[in-house]
This record gives C-alpha cells, sequence and structure tokens, in this order.
C-alpha cells in the first residue's frame, strides 16, 4: 500500500499557512482500489469492535444467500475454525473464474479486489439479492491478514489467496505464512456437475480493536431467521473455535419449511387471538437508474421493476409488537419505507373496517397505530432488484415505490379477512377489532390519568386519594412509597416512617386479579386505581417511567398467607400494567420479622431485642443463645400481623432504611415469569389445579401457620 504523506504538525503554526499559500495539491491523498476501505474501515462495516466483525461474516453469507434465493443453493455451512479464522462453503454456482475483458483479471480477483464490481448491477445474474453495492466481499478482503477462495466450476477447483487485498498464495496455512504474489490457479479435477464457493479468512487485528469478537449467540439467530425467510435452505453452523458457553464446541443445524409463517409463531411468545395470516402480492414501479452498458460507460435508463410483498402477522393477548422486516432477506431493523407502508395500511384499513361494522362510537376517534397493532408479531418481506438502501450497513430501505404498493398489497388482503363471511374468520376478526377499539379506549383513559396525576405541590394535593399520606420530598430518587395492607398497619406505619421520603398507601382487603379481568375492570376497580394514580405514571402500552413520582415502590404486608396472595395480586398488577417498573428494579417487597426474642439482662452493647425472619432462622438463634449461655424469655412473641408491632420496632426492622431488609423484585427470566403469573393468576383453572395437586406432597407441613 501507498504510504500517505500528512502535513509536519509544526506547519500549522508557521505564518504562511495562516492565508492558505502552502496548501496545494501535493497534500491531497488520492486513496485506490482496497486502500480506502483500510484507511475508513467505519463507512463501510459500520464499526471495528465486534459489530463490524460480525457484519464482515454476514458479508460472506450473504454471497451463499443470494445464490440460494436464485435457486442454485440449497445448503451453506458456516464454521469458526480452532484457529481463530471463519469459512463459509456454500454449493452454488461458483464465483465466475474466467477473465473478464476490462480489467483482464479473473472474476474471482475482480469480485474480490475491486469495489463496485459483482454481479448484481447488469440484472442479468440476480433477480433480487442482498448485495447491492458490490463492496461486500472486497471489504472483508481488504480487512483480512488472509483470505483464502477455493470455487469449483468447469470440472476443476480453483484457488486464490489474498494478504490484506494483494493476490497471491502462501506457502503454509495461517496468516503469517511465506506469501507470493500470483493469480487464481487450478488445484485440481473434480465431476463437471460439482459446484460450490469456500470462503475462508483471519480477520485482521491490525483494523478491529483487542476485544472485538464473534458472538456464537447471534451468529444462531441470524442462521435461523435466514433458514425461516428461504425455505427449503440448510445452513449448519459448526463451532470449532469454542465460543458457546464454558468454552464448549458444537454443531446446529436450521432448516424450515415452513417460512415466514413459521417465522411469525417462532417470533410470538404470547396466546393468539387469530391464526397467522399470509397476504402477499406485487406491484410494479419505474425509476431512472444508471446501466453500465458494453462500453463500461453508465447510462441513465429508465426500466420497469417489479415488488414482491409477502406478509405473515397474528395478533395475540399481549400488549407488545414484535415486528421484523426484511428487504431481499437482509434485516432492516430500523425499518424504511415498506414498514412505513405495512403499518398504515393496517391503521387505516382496521379504521374504515371499525367505522363500517360501527365498532366505534360517532363520537370517538380514529385508533391510532399502536392501537392497531398492540400485540402483533408480524414478519413484513419484500424482494425487488438494486433496492435503494441508506448506507452499505443496509438498516433502512429508502425506495419511496416500496410504501405504496406494500399498502396496497395489505390494505386489500387485510380488508378481505376483516370483513370475511366464514365463520371462523368472522370470529377471529372481531376479537382483533375489539383488541385495538380496547387498546385504544385504555390509551385515552392513560393519557386522561397521566394529565390529572403530574405530581402536585402540597396545596394541590387534593385530587390525590385521600388516604394517601404522601411525603414532603420532591426529589424521586429519593422518595418511597410504601403500599401497606390494611388500616391497622397504616396507623402504626404512620407512626414509624420517616415523612421526609416516606409515603404511605393503604389498601382494604385484596386488590382485584388483574390476570384474569379486562382493562376496563382493572381501571374501575378502586384499589387498582388508587395505585396508578398515585403512581402517576399511567398504565399498560402508556406507561411513563419517567413520570413516576417515587422512586422506589415497596409491598408491605403481613408475614402470612393472606399477605403472601396480596403481595402476588399487586405484583401481578405491576408486571401486567406498569412492567417498566419491575424491569427498573424499582418495585421491591418489605420483609418484616417473624418473631421477637427478648434477652434478659443484656451485655453492655448487646440488643436487648433480637428478631428473626423464619422459623428456622428462630431455632439456630436459640440454639445459639444456649450454647453461649445467653438468657431469653421463654414467651417469644410471635408476629401475626404488621399491626401488632409497636411502631418503633416497625420502624427498626422494616421501614428504616439503615437496618431494614427489602426483596427487589425483577424479572430475569421474563418468558417464565409470564407462564407463572398465567399459571397461577390466570383464567384456566385446570393447569392452577394440577399444580397444587402435584406440589401438595413437596409441601413442609411444618410452615403452615395454624
Amino acid at each position: 500500500m501507498t504510504a500517505e504523506t500528512s502535513v509536519p504538525s509544526t506547519a500549522l503554526l508557521a505564518g504562511a499557512d495562516r492565508d492558505g499559500s502552502n496548501y496545494t495539491a501535493r497534500h491531497l491523498l488520492v486513496l485506490e482500489g482496497l486502500e480506502a476501505v483500510r484507511k475508513r474501515p467505519g463507512m463501510y462495516i459500520g464499526s471495528t469492535d465486534s459489530r463490524g466483525l460480525m457484519h464482515c461474516l454476514w458479508e460472506i453469507i450473504d454471497n451463499s444467500v443470494d445464490e440460494a434465493l436464485g435457486g442454485y443453493c440449497d445448503h451453506i455451512e458456516v464454521i469458526l475454525q480452532d484457529d481463530g479464522s471463519v469459512e463459509v462453503r456454500d454449493n452454488g454456482r461458483g464465483i465466475p473464474v474466467d477473465v473478464e475483458p476490462k480489467t483482464g483479471l479473473s472474476g474471482v480477483e475482480v469480485v474480490m479486489t475491486k469495489l463496485h464490481a459483482g454481479g448484481k448491477f447488469g440484472g442479468g445474474s440476480y433477480a433480487a439479492s442482498g448485495g447491492l453495492h458490490g463492496v461486500g466481499a472486497s471489504v472483508v478482503n481488504a480487512l483480512s491478514a488472509r483470505l483464502d477462495v477455493e470455487v469449483d466450476r468447469g470440472g476443476h477447483t480453483h484457488a486464490i489467496s489474498f494478504r490484506r487485498g494483494v493476490p497471491g498464495a502462501f506457502s503454509a496455512s495461517g496468516p503469517d505464512a511465506k506469501f507470493e504474489a500470483g493469480g487464481l490457479r487450478k488445484v485440481k479435477k473434480i465431476p463437471k456437475t460439482r459446484t460450490g464457493t469456500r470462503v475462508r479468512y483471519w480477520a485482521d487485528r491490525q483494523i478491529f480493536l483487542k476485544d472485538a469478537k464473534l458472538s456464537l449467540e447471534t451468529l444462531h439467530q441470524r442462521a435461523r431467521q435466514t433458514a425461516f425467510l428461504v425455505p427449503g435452505l440448510t445452513i449448519v453452523v459448526r463451532d470449532e473455535f469454542g465460543l458457546g458457553e464454558g468454552g464448549s464446541k458444537g454443531e446446529e443445524s436450521f432448516r424450515f419449511d415452513g417460512g415466514i409463517s413459521e417465522f411469525c409463531e417462532y417470533l410470538a411468545s404470547d396466546k393468539p387471538v387469530c391464526d397467522v395470516l399470509r397476504f402477499s402480492g406485487q406491484g410494479t414501479f419505474r425509476e431512472t437508474v444508471p446501466v453500465l452498458d458494453e462500453h463500461g460507460q453508465m447510462t441513465p435508463t429508465q426500466v420497469t421493476r417489479e415488488l414482491d410483498v409477502d406478509v405473515a402477522m397474528r395478533w395475540g393477548t399481549g400488549y407488545d409488537t414484535t415486528l421484523r422486516s426484511f428487504v431481499n432477506i437482509i434485516a432492516t431493523p430500523k425499518g424504511g419505507t415498506h414498514v412505513a407502508g405495512f403499518e398504515q395500511a393496517v391503521a387505516t384499513t382496521m379504521n374504515e373496517v371499525l367505522r363500517t361494522k360501527k365498532l366505534l362510537r360517532v363520537a370517538e376517534d380514529d385508533i391510532v397505530k399502536d392501537d392497531a397493532l398492540e400485540g402483533l408479531t408480524a414478519v413484513v418481506t419484500v424482494r425487488l432488484a438494486e433496492p435503494q438502501f441508506e448506507g452499505q450497513t443496509k438498516e433502512v430501505l429508502g425506495t419511496s415505490a416500496a410504501r405504496r404498493i406494500v399498502n396496497n398489497v395489505i390494505s386489500k388482503e387485510l380488508k378481505g379477512f376483516l370483513t370475511s363471511t366464514k365463520r371462523d374468520a368472522a370470529q377471529q376478526a372481531r376479537v382483533v377489532l375489539e383488541k385495538a377499539v380496547a387498546a385504544a379506549r385504555t390509551r385515552i383513559a392513560a393519557r386522561q390519568h397521566k394529565d390529572a396525576q403530574r405530581r402536585k405541590t402540597a396545596l394541590e394535593s387534593s385530587s390525590l386519594p385521600a388516604k394517601l399520606a404522601d411525603c414532603r420530598s420532591d426529589d424521586v430518587d429519593r422518595s418511597e412509597l410504601f403500599i401497606v395492607e390494611g388500616d391497622s398497619a397504616l396507623g402504626t406505619a404512620k407512626l414509624a416512617r420517616n415523612s421526609e421520603f416516606q409515603a404511605l398507601l393503604p389498601i382494604r382487603g385484596k386488590i382485584l386479579n388483574v390476570q384474569k379481568s379486562s382493562v376496563t375492570d382493572m381501571l374501575k376497580n378502586a384499589e387498582c386505581g388508587a395505585i396508578i394514580q398515585v403512581i402517576g405514571a399511567g398504565s399498560g402500552r402508556t406507561f411513563d417511567i419517567d413520570t413516576a413520582r417515587y422512586g422506589k415502590i415497596i409491598m408491605m404486608t403481613d408475614a402470612d398467607v393472606d399477605g403472601s396472595h396480596i403481595r402476588t395480586l399487586l405484583l401481578t398488577l405491576f408486571h401486567r400494567y406498569m412492567r417498566p417498573m419491575v424491569e427498573a428494579g424499582r418495585v421491591f417487597a418489605a420483609v418484616p420479622p417473624l418473631h421477637r426474642i427478648e434477652i434478659v439482662q443484656p451485655k453492655k452493647g448487646q440488643d436487648k431485642y433480637v428478631y428473626t425472619y423464619s422459623d428456622r432462622e428462630l431455632r439456630d438463634k436459640l440454639m445459639e443463645f444456649q450454647s453461649k449461655g445467653i438468657r431469653y424469655k421463654d414467651s417469644i412473641q410471635r408476629y401475626k400481623g404488621l399491626g401488632e408491632m409497636d411502631a418503633d420496632q416497625l420502624a427498626e426492622t422494616t421501614m428504616d432504611p439503615r437496618h431494614r431488609t427489602l426483596r427487589r423484585i425483577n424479572l430475569s427470566d421474563l418468558e417464565a415469569a409470564e407462564q407463572v403469573f398465567d399459571l397461577l393468576m390466570g383464567n384456566d383453572v385446570a393447569p392452577r389445579k394440577e399444580f397444587i395437586s402435584n406440589s401438595a406432597a413437596t409441601l413442609d407441613r411444618s410452615r403452615i401457620d395454624a
């Protein structure tokens, strides 16, 4: 590579430079070929950390997937070699090995060394592909200390190696072996029917950060996703390096013949309210593009493009929206015109049908996009030749016609489903429409709650529930809200709290089980409404954690079965309607003591009262006292509820931050938490009965408080 010349830093201080007289053409540097990639790698792969390292692998894999899209390949292998290299094999047509007339180089050398060169510009080789800019393989080559290519084609295996973009051959394995410049060579004879490409490369550690590494989990996700999108394609990922858990090695194979319908089912985690809907169609558009003619000149030409739309979608009982979008199987995580067209079609079509069926009242506003998409899992794919992306990383589709075509296809197909007269389809369509209406009404109700529940000053606190004993501090991070079981405990807690930053909200009895109730019933429930109103951040999809009035929410219930039940009901409310509070680690359960032991004639520095929090801890503590000769009163107090404690005892054991114990509620395994809440609190009685019956044998009867 040509060394870059630079202006000495001392020259910047010279008086002549201040007027620009020394800035001449000799200071300009022209980077040719792959030099530009090595100089500015972030421009091509986004970054030089682990993300950029993974992007290089995607570029090679996508070339093989493009062969599968064209129907020429049905097997791809990705091998993470034990020496740190990566190899991608396919049984496609193989990279052309004949000489390209303009450059005089073999097809392999053109693909691997020339930027903006490949088989995806003229339109004859690929009807739709992921590689569009002709820089994918050449960029990987430029950023590799060594890259080997083997092509099976025309009855021979052809081979060539590259050292940081320079073609030739290595004398041995590894990037440090002796290298000699050269061209493509025939290695051996093979059957003429055997075709394919093998690319193996060693990433250049002069370019990538030292801690940059491949992620096996991300690779599996991408392989699984691609196998869903290309039915009939088998992708094998073999880890010989040991990137698995605990350094384990292994192999995984991915193949899905169900396509994006199966992908949609895989992505959905909630219970369905309708079948997976599969909508497809196509449209045409015209655009003017520069086309390379036989003289090597770029000529503006108006061409007609076809755009194929294929969408799988289904609504579930949940509230989150899962939408994955793809262009020629390339993921577009930041969306683009195809996603905009899809979302617009769903919202517009549902509003049209809702008005026709009069499921929306005349005075009610149209539902918005978020209402229509609530609980929706969808996979949106489009295929077209030469789509316009924003940047080489291809995260956003920019082809403007995609919005119109996707909108037209989805509007027509979705309207057919929502207005179907078939019994099953009509029932499912009605559930979907009613879910969207309920989401809209909940959003409006939550917004009204939020508008009315901003944190008030002492003079404005009349809008909050009268039973709330608020704190004086406006510092959200410091403030705490104790949800207290019963009015009897409230009286003691008022005396025990620090009113500067601790607020109290009593609840009467057991609140509504929101897992089995509708949103409307939840909002009508006085206790649930009071909790949502006091926290002041709304509920459900509109919950805004930044407007929460308290930094900690602490559930303080009795240490008995009823207290545990109330705590479970409260957790169900937070899990379903205020989950961001739990995810942020701001919901806690107080841990009140079960017993109080009074020491007879305590020594200096020894506490007169000792508290224990379980029967086992009590037994251990009493045995410890007996062994040490510490005398205590036989009348050990057993607390049945918070109301039995004196204020100083409650403060010392449960409320004072200096002495108390809090149990943080978290969602380390969200899916498991969903299943447990549904099992214990859901509508289906049979699974809960079976769980209780099966668990009865494991119950420790000594723990029963009777």
